[in-house]
């Protein structure tokens, strides 16, 4: 299977910490290359790094509720860089505050450029099935 370069992060106004390191961990368990760059990351830095790093794949974790809405502005963000534009993206955790319709919601973040959307009840198969996914074709 092939080796993916994943960019970790989480919301800018999001400081866990524990989802982060169990994400990276999890990926390396998985075989892939994690680059961790932690909680709270502006949304000028992770493009930043982004671009520097140029991974397989960006995986967001939400874990304050606040997924949804700065996700959105981040997916945009890093779909407005040429360099960026198809690079995969997945956003997960705890997306919102409130019971809104997740469904509504998922589709706003997959509109704003997110590849996936976990929310914290759907478990981990859905973002495994896609990592695993991705290794498949890139091996073609």
């Amino acid at each position: 299977m092939r080796r993916l370069n994943i960019l970790l992060t989480a919301m800018a106004s999001d400081s866990h910490t524990w989802n982060l390191m169990y994400l990276e961990l999890l990926l390396q368990e998985w075989g892939h290359t994690a680059t961790n760059l932690g909680p709270c990351v502006p949304h000028e830095p992770l493009i930043r790094r982004c671009r520097e790093l140029a991974p397989d794949l960006v995986v967001i974790s939400s874990v304050n509720g606040h997924g949804f809405s700065e996700g959105r502005e981040v997916g945009q963000l890093i779909r407005a860089c040429a360099e960026l534009a198809d690079t995969p993206m997945v956003i997960g955790g705890k997306l919102s505050t409130g019971v809104e319709d997740q469904a509504a919601k998922t589709a706003s973040l997959r509109a704003a450029g997110f590849d996936l959307v976990v929310n914290d009840s759907d478990g981990l198969a859905p973002f495994q099935d896609f990592v695993e996914s991705m290794c498949r074709r890139a091996m073609r």
